[in-house]
């Protein structure tokens, strides 16, 4: 039996992409960290999801001589992640409000695409329909997503 566990993302700021994350409802549900092995594995999930669709941050610790830590570009490239949402609107908006971008805004009441603070993709889908409205029917698509 195959049964899908999670899907990782390496992040810079764990914490800055926890609070991303949690703009949208998808919590930390466990974290590990390795002193050996000089990482930290965090476990998100959206409520009820535990155990059944994860997010794993994986966080690389700058080196111990002190050097710049690893830097992650072409987030584009990974695909994207998905989350249903209760109210597209609601929750581009909470996002907005909070400082990041809505990248391909909810014109049809159905979809948006955000970035996490490392340039991951995040699709939103609206559970059910709502009708197209403003400010969100007219605004235009924001860079890459």
């Amino acid at each position: 039996m195959t049964k899908f566990l999670h899907a990782m993302i390496r992040v810079t700021d764990p914490e800055a992409t926890i609070a991303f994350f949690e703009l949208f409802g998808v919590k930390e549900v466990r974290r590990f960290s390795s002193e050996k092995g000089r990482f930290t594995l965090i476990f998100l999930a959206a409520p009820g999801q535990e155990d059944v669709a994860e997010v794993e941050l994986t966080y690389n610790w700058p080196p111990e001589d002190g050097s710049a830590g690893e830097v992650y570009t072409g987030g584009r490239n990974f695909g994207h992640l998905a989350y249903r949402v209760s109210n597209i609107y609601e929750t581009c908006a909470k996002i907005m409000a909070a400082g990041h971008v809505v990248h391909r805004p909810p014109r049809d009441g159905h979809m948006a695409f955000v970035k996490s603070p490392d340039g991951i993709s995040i699709e939103l889908l609206q559970d059910g329909h709502l009708e197209p409205a403003e400010p969100w029917a007219s605004m235009e698509n924001t860079g890459t997503w």
